[in-house]
């Protein structure tokens, strides 16, 4: 089934069966970077190839702030507190099914909150690490984050790879640029558990977002997911979104 066309890419998300949990995402740069597909393939779980743009795969490193994130089946109680905000970053790939559905394949996400990165690997797999970090906002709109993994793994330990990125907002909208809504509107996440490769569908309003300028950037992340050029050079697209509300729902099978 690999030469299954993707689905359109749309800014605007298939109906959610099945609402499992909710959390906001808040101050988001996205950093992207073109790779040779090749390169990307072997990172991605079975039953699923990279996908691709302008003959591109892609590579993103995204800083932002999880907020108000609910329960898995509880969502109903609310947000956790506490452990249900913290800083995030995130190393992660673009992939499509053997079935067409276009997904997100996370190589690494760092957070501050060790429950949280227990409870993410222990009810869904997710490479989730444990680091110390940091969001601030400068006078002039300059967003500074900041994370340093405690240990190699995460779970403690001498610290690991760090990230520190300055990236300031811009003013010109870039909501439904075609490269935009494909690194962005993407309505699923493809994890590989055990022998089958699952999907965890989301959903949320249309991505409000605008040009960025990175102004520093010093990252070992992308490196230790096994992408180790890339930080020596210029992001191929700079994106900022002040955040939306969204919801996931109950895993699917996914072929392989």
């Amino acid at each position: 089934m690999s030469g299954v066309t993707p689905q359109p890419s749309s800014r605007i998300a298939p109906p959610l069966a099945g609402l499992l949990h909710e959390q906001d995402w808040q101050s988001l740069t996205f950093l992207h970077w073109r790779v040779d597909p090749a390169v990307v393939a072997p990172h991605l779980p079975p039953g699923t190839r990279p996908d691709v743009f302008d003959g591109s795969a892609w590579v993103g490193l995204i800083p932002f702030r999880l907020a108000n994130a609910t329960a898995p089946w509880f969502h109903a109680l609310g947000p956790i507190p506490y452990a249900g905000t913290f800083p995030e970053i995130n190393v992660r790939l673009y992939s499509v099914g053997d079935d067409g559905r276009r997904g997100v394949v996370f190589s690494s996400l760092e957070s501050s909150r060790l429950a949280s990165v227990s409870a993410a690997h222990a009810l869904f797999g997710l490479p989730y690490r444990w680091a110390r970090m940091s969001i601030t906002t400068a006078a002039d709109r300059t967003i500074s984050y900041r994370s340093e993994r405690l240990g190699a793994n995460g779970f403690g330990g001498r610290p690991g790879p760090h990230s520190r990125i300055d990236a300031r907002p811009g003013t010109t909208d870039r909501s439904a640029d075609p490269l935009a809504v494909f690194l962005t509107a993407r309505w699923g996440l493809h994890i590989a558990r055990g022998s089958r490769t699952l999907f965890i569908p989301n959903e949320h309003p249309p991505w409000p977002l605008v040009d960025a300028e990175l102004t520093f950037l010093d990252d070992e992340l992308l490196a230790a997911a096994g992408f180790p050029e890339l930080a020596s050079r210029p992001p191929d697209s700079v994106l900022f979104s002040p955040g939306i509300h969204t919801a996931f729902g109950r895993a699917l099978p996914s072929p392989s």
